[in-house]
């Protein structure tokens, strides 16, 4: 979520700040690719996730390293790049095992340049690990499920219409801006439009998915609403505190990969949990 939640301002070129245009094209072209990957084999979604990860880590890389902190780059590609693989085989146990051993060979491989800057740059290479390889192996928790797909889409789906109802509802009504000194053109009627369509989107999924009563659903629109809108202020303060305006530029109308996947990424630990309490 970058802008979904925006304040009307008079910019162009869209009422939200970007090139709408090229941002629903790209949209448009990444739901394809995972519709695609969901729909033909499992594991092709592992490989889609796998890519988009060691992208978010090398784009964290470079922001960090614009503000002279040195990440621990090596470590956090190899459990990017077996991450998702090991969480999809192996569970809870393979995921939690691969991720402990990150932090310890992450601060290991700081020490080899010294002291200097030890704690910098050893608490940012754990904060990207912690933020993208951790949380993104929920998803794989989610996809080896019997019904993975739908716990999968369920996540998606509902997170993204978080993105769409904060957005349309923010252009059109938003007054009230939520933290300005954060993110000023987030609202709080952009909040209301999240949580509304994810609701509406959340219950006719538990319905057919999972033959489950409409509160859970409401329950599941609800949280992940708060948790995407906190994922979208976290990579505000994020770039705020690095002096970056986007992560990258790879994504016409959206910048980084990263400012794409922002209110995914809590969402993904959420919605594996919420889905565990209510389906089991």
């Amino acid at each position: 979520m970058s802008d979904e939640q925006a304040v009307p301002v008079a910019s162009p070129p869209s009422k939200a700040g970007r090139n709408l245009p090229a941002a629903i094209a790209v949209g448009v072209g990444l739901g394809a690719l995972i519709i695609a990957s969901l729909a033909f084999y499992k594991f092709l979604f592992a490989l889609v996730v796998t890519v988009a990860v060691a992208i978010a880590v090398w784009e964290f890389y470079n922001a960090f390293l614009k503000n002279g902190i040195r990440i621990a780059r090596t470590p956090l590609y190899v459990v990017a790049l077996v991450g998702p693989t090991v969480a999809y085989l192996f569970g809870v146990v393979g995921h939690m095992a691969l991720c402990g051993a990150f932090v310890v060979v992450a601060s290991m491989w700081r020490i080899r340049r010294g002291t200097d800057g030890f704690v910098k740059d050893a608490t940012a290479s754990l904060f990207v690990g912690a933020y993208l390889p951790f949380m993104v192996g929920f998803v794989m928790l989610m996809l080896r499920e019997d019904d993975g797909v739908a716990r999968v889409v369920a996540f998606i789906a509902v997170t993204v219409s978080n993105d769409i109802g904060g957005y349309a509802a923010g252009v059109l009504f938003g007054k009230h801006p939520i933290a300005p000194q954060i993110s000023p053109k987030k609202s709080w009627e952009g909040f209301a439009g999240s949580v509304a369509l994810q609701v509406a989107v959340a219950i006719p999924i538990f319905a057919v998915a999972f033959d489950a009563p409409w509160y859970e659903a409401a329950v599941f629109g609800f949280v992940m609403s708060v948790t995407a809108t906190a994922g979208d202020f976290i990579e505000s303060a994020v770039k705020r505190d690095l002096n970056v305006k986007d992560m990258s530029n790879i994504l016409p109308g959206h910048g980084g990969l990263m400012d794409r996947l922002d209110s995914l990424i809590p969402n993904a630990f959420v919605s594996w949990a919420l889905l565990a309490w209510f389906i089991g």
